[in-house]
């Protein structure tokens, strides 16, 4: 197969297979953005599934959703050392610059602008985000210490402008588990004081499965203020979909047994499919067709290219008492595992291990199901740690 057409790399206008069978998503986030643009009340819309399922994909696809009603959109992926209110204000910083263009509405511009300088002022934020000389703050707004209220005028200010623009706002937030828990009340609080007024402003967060929990925890009205949407692998139907429609694109075909097997290697999750296809992409004899020597000629390839990446570049970033705790998960089989069991293959009780476990947990590599219990964030990562375990 030519390996420079190939359907399955990232971007160059290919499908990404994290968006097939999403087709109500994105219908539900394309009436959303509607309802808002003509002063609709509708709610935010939270993201939450395990590594792999393509919740950055759905959040950039909103995005373009989103630009394609003419509203602004401005994302950021939030890390565990993030400063939440500084990484919003500069988004939201952007999104008055990008609505500032055009002199008929430079009154309503500067009004934000004010609203924003007074912001910045009171939060002592960095010279990085510093507003256009000249701006005096505006008294009353944006400046009463409580980051939730101040959040929330400045919140309205950018909403008044876009609604005055005929255009929206969109913020999108990856990685939203990372937030701490007083960062996402302020969050969740300055929705709520402004989630009445109709304007076109919108939020669409994306996290891992305890994020819904964490959300729930920091305000105990979130659930009205999001549309909680959880993702995850695909059917063999879909997964079928993720690697035959690509290719028919190209004038290619899959054999069957092939798509079987990649579908069960897979276990359908839309990253490895995408990894899965591009390298048997690169291997197949063609000139039409993918058959299961191609496949089996290109597993050890997929499975190279997953290990130093993917999976890697998690379990680099933790301690050896972590990755001790993760090795004895990994020895206990796949799935779901007791936190009591955990504590035993290493023999040592949960008290002495619940600091390492919160620790993976706060890291994003673990999340707790239900109490007592903890499974890994990362598909196939205990298949990961057994072919690498020493």
């Amino acid at each position: 197969m030519d390996p420079v057409n190939n359907p399955y790399s990232p971007g160059a206008g290919n499908h990404p297979p994290a968006l097939v069978g999403r087709e109500t998503d994105l219908a539900h986030f394309n009436v959303v953005v509607k309802r808002l643009s003509i002063r609709n009340h509708d709610r935010s819309v939270i993201i939450t599934g395990l590594r792999g399922v393509g919740k950055t994909v759905l959040l950039r696809e909103f995005g373009r959703i989103a630009e394609r009603h003419r509203w602004i959109h401005n994302h950021v992926e939030v890390s565990e050392d993030t400063r939440f209110i500084v990484v919003i204000t500069a988004m939201l910083r952007r999104s008055l610059l990008q609505l500032s263009r055009g002199k008929q509405l430079a009154k309503h511009v500067k009004a934000a602008m004010r609203v924003l300088k007074a912001f910045q002022i009171r939060w002592e934020l960095p010279e990085g985000i510093e507003i256009a000389a000249g701006i005096d703050p505006v008294a009353g707004s944006a400046d009463s210490g409580l980051l939730d209220r101040d959040l929330a005028d400045l919140f309205v200010a950018v909403g008044e402008l876009a609604q005055k623009s005929d255009r929206g706002v969109l913020l999108t937030i990856d990685e939203m588990q990372f937030l701490p828990k007083d960062a996402l009340a302020d969050l969740i609080m300055a929705l709520h004081e402004m989630s009445q007024l109709g304007l076109p402003f919108l939020i669409a967060g994306a996290g891992l499965p305890s994020l819904s929990s964490n959300v729930g925890d920091a305000r105990s009205y979130a659930e009205r203020l999001f549309e909680f949407r959880s993702i995850g692998r695909l059917d063999a139907d879909g997964s079928a979909a993720a690697l035959v429609q690509p290719a028919k694109k190209k004038g290619v075909r899959w054999d069957q047994a092939a798509l079987k097997r990649v579908t069960m290697l897979t276990d359908g999750y839309p990253y490895f499919l995408q990894e899965f296809g591009k390298q048997i992409w690169f291997v197949a004899n063609g000139p039409d067709v993918i058959c299961l020597d191609d496949v089996d000629s290109a597993v050890p390839l997929a499975i190279e290219k997953l290990d130093e990446g993917f999976f890697r570049v998690r379990y680099d970033r933790t301690t050896g008492a972590e990755r001790g705790y993760l090795n004895a998960m990994a020895t206990l089989g796949t799935g779901d595992y007791a936190s009591g069991d955990v504590a035993a293959a290493q023999r040592k009780t949960t008290a002495q291990v619940a600091v390492v476990r919160d620790a993976l947990i706060r890291k994003g590599l673990c999340y707790s199901p239900r109490h007592g219990v903890v499974a890994f964030t990362v598909p196939m990562f205990a298949d990961y740690l057994r072919r690498h375990q020493t």
